[in-house]
């Protein structure tokens, strides 16, 4: 058996370390083979964990960025006494530097490198871009990379990562303007003390620009620009609870039970989860419903008051959006998933919160007048050197703009497009109507944002650590 990982990030970290821990059958009368295709220099950390500023962070309580599927204690492991160096003082747990986080994925993905090695199987690492996948007599595939060189394989796991931040307002190519802001380091770096600054997005990857702007002691004026005006909600203190309704369990036996998942369905059961713990839903829903329409500023103090709350709602609505969200979506009827993508950013808003020692560093600037929100944005033009921002309310210039808008959940990111291009050509897989790559061989298995049909919400790590381990025992099956 001959195993071709594309991708080189964390989820082909997950695999591997799965992979090393599956019982199962390498190549039959011979040995296994793993080949790893990644032409980045920063083997094992992905686009989000390379070389950066230190104050970029993790954006994750500890128990839940573990590559290890199933073993929240992982991650915290590895952290051991370190982890004392980076508390998060409101949230009470350690806090890494995404560059530190990065330094723990090459250490997982070596130690199970290793263990495969114990095991049997031939690892290796072929630091080129796959462009073409064909199909050859027999069982084997072959894959072409960049370099023109080929290379055979029984099995393809893609591991390309999520996509290619999008252009929203068709600025590629105007000075002054980062169409991605990572690495973060490099982008403060080309900003003047003088500049001021409008940043496209008000989710995390916004967060993490003003936060490294901070840091870098960055003195103008900083605007978010955003078509919502959203930020992202704030951890609260992970407290260990676990949901007794809000299962995968729950929702397979309503499934199987009616036909059919609703909406409603879901609701239900975070209903009588919260109802148990004595706290009203009806609470939690018109908080979200007032998402949109709440003053960003005031809401970012209620959010920080809130982190030492003791009540679960909240708690339970962020885990299951990643732990039971990804299975309930695929059984949801489509009206509902409409539904859902027309609240997209008050949904995100809550399953990816900010960390408290970032949404404290916002609100101080939001309080100091340093840090302004626009919403209903318009139109962003480049204008004699500058650039011309169009809102609701009228218009305003910048002389730097970063674009800090997430790509979409399923979306191919562009280094991997002629690769999928191939895929579908060769009738290894299809491209799903809502987005995204899906096998139509049992050869081909997709891990991460691009497997089609998934949730509108962007893969968690733990997230994609669960999907490892499913596509190891999958792959370790002859």
């Amino acid at each position: 058996m001959d195993i071709a990982i594309i991708g080189g990030g964390a989820a082909a970290v997950g695999l591997l370390d799965a992979l090393a821990g599956t019982e199962g059958i390498a190549a039959p009368g011979g040995i296994g083979t793993v080949t790893v295709f990644e032409p980045s220099p920063h083997l094992w950390r992905g686009r989000p964990y390379g070389p950066d500023l230190d104050a970029v962070l993790v954006n994750t309580p500890p128990a839940l960025m573990s590559i290890r599927g199933g073993d929240f204690g992982h991650y915290a492991a590895w952290l051991g006494e370190r982890g004392t160096e980076h508390i998060d003082p409101l949230l009470g747990q350690p806090l890494l530097p995404r560059a530190r986080y990065g330094e723990y994925l090459v250490h997982a993905a070596e130690k199970a490198v290793a263990a495969l090695g114990e095991q049997g199987w031939l690892v290796r690492v072929v630091a080129a871009r796959v462009t073409d996948v064909v199909v050859r007599s027999g069982t084997r595939l072959v894959l072409r990379t960049d370099d023109g060189q080929e290379h055979e394989a029984t099995r393809i796991a893609l591991c390309v990562g999520g996509g290619t931040p999008p252009d929203l307002y068709g600025l590629a190519g105007s000075p002054g303007y980062t169409a991605d802001p990572y690495p973060l380091a490099d982008t403060v770096d080309r900003i003047a003390a003088g500049d001021d600054v409008a940043v496209i997005g008000s989710g995390l990857t916004a967060v993490d620009v003003v936060v490294a702007l901070a840091a870098h002691g960055y003195p103008g004026r900083i605007t978010l620009l955003s078509r919502s005006g959203v930020l992202p909600y704030v951890w609260q203190r992970p407290d260990g609870y676990r949901p007794k309704h809000v299962t995968v369990e729950r929702v397979a036996a309503l499934h199987n039970d009616r036909g059919h998942l609703a909406l409603d369905d879901l609701v239900g059961l975070l209903r009588t989860e919260m109802a148990d713990a004595g706290e009203d839903f009806d609470d939690l829903a018109a908080e979200l419903r007032d998402a949109r329409t709440d003053n960003p500023a005031q809401r970012l103090r209620r959010q920080i008051a809130a982190v030492d709350d003791p009540g679960i709602g909240r708690r339970v609505l962020q885990q299951s959006a990643h732990s039971v969200g990804p299975y309930a979506w695929r059984l949801l009827r489509e009206p509902d998933r409409a539904w859902l993508r027309r609240h997209f950013r008050t949904a995100a808003s809550v399953a990816s919160p900010m960390v408290p020692v970032n949404a404290a560093m916002m609100m101080r600037l939001l309080d100091s007048g340093q840090l302004g929100i626009a919403s209903g944005i318009a139109a962003i033009e480049p204008v004699n050197g500058r650039f011309r921002v169009r809102t609701t309310r009228g218009e305003r210039t910048a002389h730097v703009v970063v674009n800090a808008v997430n790509p979409p959940a399923q979306a191919v990111p562009a280094a991997a497009g002629d690769l999928v291009r191939s895929l579908v050509g060769a009738g290894l897989a299809t491209l799903h109507p809502a987005g995204g790559v899906v096998p139509a061989d049992p050869r081909v298995h997709v891990l991460g944002d691009l497997a089609g049909g998934g949730s509108f919400i962007t893969s968690s790590i733990a997230g994609v650590a669960a999907s490892a381990s499913r596509t190891a025992a999958a792959l370790r099956t002859p």
